[in-house]
């Protein structure tokens, strides 16, 4: 078995063990179908159809009618397990957790035989406390359950009113009740594409052990002060606090190319406590912007945030800032009864030209960082500066918006959903709300990133009631809207995508 076993960070004092420990569990796993007939090793990151091509168990799943031929694939419940022995001794450590990067899609997991969690989500990242059931040898599942089949239950408990569509068009050959399930919504077919409803574990799944305190998320936002004219930088963390008592420090925020160092005492008081930091860019220093490929450079600086804590633990982030403004500009048009509507990236009119982006494979274990980087080059290439990342699939990889950064592409950044309307029963709101409000926190960095849209083409589905729905029940649906969307997302954005100035430890942000 190889060993992914990374040092995250430094020592405490002058002493020898780790103030934390990370284990990937990558690599190999076994998979068996619902009544245990079929058995074979599969990958993690990547998904039963991969597994099972790669085995040669069935044939590309692209060729001629195969996505009718494979259908049994997607409505087997499936398990990915796996036995492991944790390569450094369990018992000093005060938390231990299982986070899952990326599970899909609907699946039980049990450790060392103990259910420790569930997951519904797609889109959503996974942490579960297993401190009280790990040991030095291991064992781990994750059951699946058909995505297609839950989907159709979901559909079938949700009694008071229809919401459609319930299925596709028959042309599209696809699955029903898509907008039931937090996944990819074109995974149950689209007018482009084959239904391939994927089960699996599709990003990284690892063990984390610390003691005194963990950083959980960190995050920032250049902000630019037009009545100072001069730039600023918030910078939030969240951290995990395992020590009975309180731990203070100091954190150093360092741009060097920008001659900025600025050094700030912190205390971190028991349980899950966020940082913030305010960062003054001196207005005598020359800030370059990031531009959009065809107007300009796409200058970043290298910033380093260390965090120096009691016990002599120290936490180091390293990131790429860019600073831009961004603004959408809505006003009213001489002689036309609607309104403007362009962007201004750092005070400049900008002229999108691009394209929809969708995923670009239907099994993510097969995007490699090669194909993405030819992608996204010929897109500049073609002189394109705009890339839509579409609400009918996935929020891309960390590496789809570091390249669009570096590259000079603007990102319309879809949430996913798409042509259809959706329930809003308190666990789906739940569910979306944790997702939207991990995303927000993921990509919210990213310069490329310059408009967070709800949905593809939703609004327009209900107000040109592609599903003939009767005038008198359509007020049911325009409140769902209202509250899908309004109430709940545009909510997250506003408190996430940009700091309040106070801050709710009980936030889901």
């Amino acid at each position: 078995m190889r060993l992914h076993l990374l040092l995250l960070l430094a020592l405490c004092g002058a002493g020898t063990t780790a103030a934390e420990l990370s284990y990937s569990l990558r690599g190999n796993w076994s998979i068996c179908n619902g009544n245990g007939s079929l058995e074979l090793p599969g990958a993690v990151p990547g998904c039963v159809h991969s597994a099972l091509f790669q085995q040669g168990l069935i044939q590309d799943s692209y060729y001629r009618f195969n996505d009718l031929n494979y259908r049994w694939v997607s409505l087997d419940n499936w398990t990915y397990s796996k036995e492991f022995k944790i390569p450094f001794e369990i018992s000093k450590w005060q938390k231990v957790n299982l986070i899952l990067e990326g599970v899909d899609t609907v699946s039980k997991i049990l450790f060392n035989e103990v259910t420790i969690g569930e997951t519904d989500n797609m889109f959503n990242r996974y942490s579960f406390d297993i401190t009280n059931v790990v040991r030095d040898v291991n064992s781990i599942e994750l059951r699946f359950q058909s995505a297609v089949l839950y989907a159709a239950q979901q559909s079938k408990a949700h009694t008071r009113y229809q919401v459609p569509p319930d299925c596709p068009p028959l042309v599209q050959k696809g699955e029903c009740h898509v907008n039931f399930v937090r996944k990819e919504q074109c995974s149950f077919s689209w007018d482009w594409g084959p239904s391939f409803p994927t089960q699996g574990i599709w990003k990284d799944v690892r063990i984390e052990a610390y003691n005194i305190c963990h950083l959980n998320y960190f995050t920032f936002s250049p902000i630019y002060d037009k009545s100072a004219q001069e730039w600023n930088l918030e910078i939030e963390s969240t951290f995990d606090v395992v020590s009975s008592k309180p731990v203070g420090g100091q954190v150093i925020v360092a741009i060097p190319k920008l001659q900025t160092q600025q050094t700030y005492s912190i205390e971190l008081q028991p349980g899950k406590r966020i940082v913030e930091l305010f960062v003054n860019i001196s207005k005598n220093i020359t800030v370059e912007t990031w531009w959009p490929h065809g107007h300009g450079n796409q200058t970043g600086y290298n910033m380093t945030v260390l965090f120096e804590l009691d016990g002599g633990l120290n936490i180091e982030k390293s990131a790429k800032v860019y600073f831009r403004t961004v603004e959408l500009i809505e006003e009213p048009i001489k002689g036309s009864p609607g309104l403007s509507f362009y962007f201004k990236i750092n005070g400049f009119p900008i002229f999108l030209k691009g394209s929809n982006w969708i995923p670009a494979d239907s099994f993510q274990d097969r995007v490699t960082s090669e194909l993405l980087r030819l992608l996204l080059q010929s897109v500049v290439d073609a002189n394109m500066n705009t890339l839509r990342v579409w609400g009918g699939g996935i929020y891309e990889q960390d590496e789809f918006y570091e390249l669009c950064d570096e590259l000079g592409i603007m990102v319309w950044q879809d949430f996913m959903f798409a042509c259809a309307l959706y329930p809003t029963d308190q666990g789906f709101l739940d569910s979306v709300t944790a997702e939207v409000a991990y995303q927000i926190k993921r990509l919210k960095s990213h310069p490329s990133i310059i408009i967070w849209s709800g949905n593809n083409e939703n609004e327009e589905a209900l107000m040109m009631n592609w599903y003939h729905i009767s005038f008198t029940d359509r007020p049911i649906y325009i409140k769902d809207y209202v509250t899908l969307y309004v109430k709940n997302i545009r909510e997250l954005v506003l408190a996430c995508g940009k700091m309040p100035d106070t801050i709710d430890l009980t936030n889901t942000c």
